[in-house]
């Protein structure tokens, strides 16, 4: 008898372990061999050279430019996830431009990396991880935020600088200019950035404070090369 009731114990147990293997192939699925690799915004190895003359480092700490996060902010944004719904005939007619260079431009998918390269400059930036900052960078805006990060660590200050949110991303200018892809996006995000002595004294910055502020910066492309690598060549912050 007892025999027996072993038995049906392991044959009971052995349904729920097929009962269960099959319902997590139908959540998780199953490895093929042909899944698409990762998606990784905006991958930036490489940079390219040159860049507008007045390009600038103007990153954190910051002040003019900065306002309580509360604040309302003007002119056409898109929220995370989101591009701009009409934008202007000469943005639209430079993606259009862009796009007949290079097939595979995607307006969505920029934005999508210029977002996760803004994040990832602005640490780096904050860390005076001159390493991390370089494939970014093209070779005169490096040189500067290089200068500006050499500037900070002699002076023997220290940022500490989080970023909250990126409230929105917005192309405001898209160009093809020979073989090279240059646009320009607006971004609004929602920093606290604190300058502090090594000793922990604060110079500059409130670290209880959120504010809103506001970036724009230049990424460009060779269309032609087989690098799918954009470099940021210009920034600055609007009036």
């Amino acid at each position: 008898m007892s025999e027996g009731v072993q038995v049906l114990d392991i044959i009971i147990f052995a349904l729920l372990a097929g009962f269960l293997f099959f319902q997590l192939r139908r959540v998780l699925g199953r490895r093929t061999g042909n899944e698409k690799p990762p998606f990784k915004p905006m991958p930036m190895p490489g940079t390219q050279p040159g860049g507008r003359e007045d390009n600038v480092a103007a990153l954190p700490a910051r002040g003019a430019d900065a306002k309580p996060a509360d604040a309302k902010s003007t002119g056409a944004q898109v929220g995370e996830g989101e591009t701009s719904g009409d934008p202007g005939p000469s943005v639209a007619d430079g993606l259009t431009k862009i796009k007949a260079a290079d097939p595979s431009f995607s307006a969505d998918g920029f934005l999508t990396g210029a977002r996760a390269a803004f994040e990832m400059i602005l640490e780096a930036f904050a860390r005076g991880d001159a390493k991390a900052l370089r494939p970014f960078l093209a070779d005169d805006v490096f040189a500067k935020f290089a200068a500006a990060m050499e500037a900070r660590e002699h002076a023997g200050e220290v940022l500490e600088s989080t970023l909250v949110d990126i409230r929105s991303a917005e192309l405001v200018e898209a160009q093809l200019q020979d073989r090279d892809a240059v646009i320009t996006v607006k971004i609004v995000s929602e920093q606290v950035n604190v300058t502090k002595r090594r000793d922990g004294t604060v110079i500059d910055g409130d670290p209880n404070e959120v504010v809103l502020l506001t970036d724009v910066w230049t990424f460009r492309r060779n269309t032609r090369a087989r690098d799918p690598n954009w470099a940021l060549i210009a920034t600055h912050v609007p009036n």
